[in-house]
């Protein structure tokens, strides 16, 4: 009998596996088609761009693509398998084995498990790494608005354009609630890269439309002078430099924690960088919620008739807990409610959902 229930367990694992591995190329397929059909759809009528490139451009973002859409392609995957089981009446035998939904569900809750982790440590570093290829070239090609932000353990740095070229601003720390930047370096680079002058203040502010350097010294040709407040025009804003940091995606799983401490080191919140983590490592979970929830809907025995009604059903049941987990993330975000709990419901909804809801059907 142990030998016949693990090599069940196999058959069920291998043709899961199987099932998820189409599955995933038929969504990353279509998603890839959408993705060059919009990235030509953007790209500037005035610039010639490469469709060599857009393509490339295109395969640099489906590990990211892959990652995004896994819950849903562990829904429909499930979904399938449990239904072929049941069309080819194996569940009829494997039920005649005194199996429990339990016990030949294992199999698929172990896959979904392992893909999650899979996912979380090494998909999403390689997902990182080429995202942020993507949108290096995305905003080389298809943006004009060049301001850099960047966190880093020596403090924060600004880039933006100036009248001479361009200049960088760093800090070694900031105050969000006065926006002030405190020990602060202005570097004015012209067009060519040439260096030009410097300004060294104890302070700079962000004013509507222009730094506020306080009393700087001014290194140039001529040599350091001190000089009276300075204005230096931005297009900068406070709701700008927020959203131009790194995107929690383009970090690597293993590095976020690091970029959490230098982040709250700087004085910048790191909430959006903290949800996305806790997210990732509720993902294994979460993938397991979507096998509960499909054999939910679709384990209904093709007698009882309306096959088809709970599928449908089990779709949509796995798209509520998508925007439950967008919506729940956005108030995280927010800080409206704890970012813990902002990550971790969605999984444990949905791994209670689907528990209760087996727990009422099976009969085994």
């Amino acid at each position: 009998m142990m030998a016949t229930t693990s090599t069940l367990f196999r058959y069920i694992a291998r043709q899961f596996l199987l099932h998820f591995a189409v599955m995933m190329l038929i969504l990353l397929g279509i998603m890839f088609l959408f993705d060059i059909v919009e990235t030509l759809r953007r790209a500037p009528s005035q610039m010639h761009i490469p469709v060599g490139l857009i393509v490339s451009m295109s395969f640099m973002k489906l590990p990211y693509l892959a990652q995004s859409i896994m819950p849903m392609g562990i829904l429909f995957t499930a979904i399938y398998s449990c239904w072929k089981l049941n069309k080819t009446s194996e569940l009829v035998v494997i039920r005649s084995f005194g199996l429990s939904a339990w016990q030949f569900l294992s199999p698929m809750l172990l896959c979904a498990m392992m893909i999650g982790v899979f996912s979380t440590a090494a998909l999403n570093p390689v997902s990182a790494i080429f995202l942020s290829k993507y949108n290096q070239l995305s905003n080389v090609y298809f943006q004009n608005d060049r301001d850099l932000v960047t966190v880093s353990k020596t403090g924060i740095w600004l880039r933006q354009p100036s009248d001479s070229g361009y200049a960088l601003i760093h800090s070694a720390t900031f105050d969000k609630a006065q926006w002030q930047l405190n020990n602060v370096l202005v570097l004015f680079f012209d067009n060519a890269d040439n260096f030009l002058r410097r300004m060294d203040s104890p302070v700079a502010y962000l004013r509507d439309g222009y730094w506020e350097i306080g009393k700087p010294v001014v290194n140039d040709k001529k040599g350091a002078q001190k000089s009276d407040t300075q204005k230096i025009p931005t297009g900068l804003t406070s709701q700008k430099i927020e959203e131009s940091f790194a995107d929690p995606e383009t970090i690597s799983f293993w590095s976020i924690p690091e970029y959490i401490n230098i982040m709250e080191d700087t004085g910048f919140p790191a909430t959006r960088l903290y949800i996305h983590f806790q997210t990732l490592l509720a993902q294994p979970f979460l993938l397991a919620a979507m096998i509960l929830l499909a054999a939910t809907f679709s384990l209904r025995p093709p007698r009882f008739g309306g096959v088809a009604a709970m599928i449908v059903l089990g779709i949509a049941a796995g798209f509520l807990v998508f925007f439950v987990q967008s919506m729940l993330q956005a108030f995280g975000i927010s800080q409206k409610i704890p970012v813990d709990l902002a990550a971790w419901t969605p999984s444990i909804i949905g791994l209670l959902l689907g528990a209760t809801a087996l727990l009422h059907l099976e009969d085994g």
